[in-house]
């Protein structure tokens, strides 16, 4: 077998991979929503076990990325590739993080009702989901004006985030009974929008992949 072709075999396993990783933090991502409706300890506790999942994938990739550095030695487009997903990684790891850090709240949170109190939370939820799947496919799919339209979409969970911080703040005029819980809301919609940041980056890393340059400044 070729260097060329093993390098290519190397790197449709390190997309699968990927894949694999985004897979698993949509599926939290959508665990979390039902957790959150139906304050399913259970669920939530598992998706902080299928956390380790997350960040055993993200040591075989970085493993992966590195060995493919050492041994197949790429330059220009192909080591912008590598070096990418070993950023990339990092934000779908942290993805993982809030992903957890939210259903740690809903099992902290067990008062009744707290889904009632937002409506905004759902739609968070969804376009964050959304949002990571699509960067990772724009990703590895190498397709820039995918990523910049993802990009754009940040906009809208930046909105939503501000309509839950609104919706908190009319609660707590009316009444101080659901404090803990607004503040609990408050810190699942950070966690959100969070989520959507570290999209925006994963498709940041992309233009860089495919241009070597990120918000127009030549890296390499």
């Amino acid at each position: 077998m070729s260097a060329r072709i093993s390098f290519e075999a190397e790197l449709k396993l390190l997309k699968k991979d990927l894949f694999e990783m985004a897979r698993l933090i949509e599926k939290a991502i959508e665990n979390i929503m039902i957790a959150f409706e139906t304050q399913d300890e259970e669920l939530a506790k598992e998706i902080i076990q299928g956390d380790r999942i997350v960040n055993d994938i993200e040591k075989a990739i970085e493993a992966r990325c590195l060995s493919l550095i050492v041994k197949q030695q790429p330059v220009a487009g192909d080591l912008r590739m590598v070096t990418t997903a070993l950023k990339v990684v990092t934000d779908m790891e942290r993805i993982g993080d809030h992903a957890a850090d939210i259903a740690e709240l809903i099992i902290r949170e067990k008062r009744e009702h707290i889904y009632d109190l937002v409506k905004y939370i759902p739609d968070m939820g969804q376009a964050t989901k959304a949002m990571v799947l699509d960067a990772v496919e724009a990703f590895t799919g190498k397709n820039l004006d995918m990523a910049r339209e993802i990009i754009k979409r940040d906009d809208i969970v930046d909105d939503l985030f501000d309509k839950v911080k609104l919706e908190v703040a009319n609660i707590l005029r009316e009444t101080t009974e659901h404090v803990d819980q607004c503040v609990d809301i408050l810190m699942i919609a950070k966690y959100f929008e969070r989520i959507g940041d570290h999209a925006v980056n994963i498709c940041e890393w992309t233009e860089f992949r495919e241009t070597g340059s990120v918000n127009n400044i030549r890296i390499l």
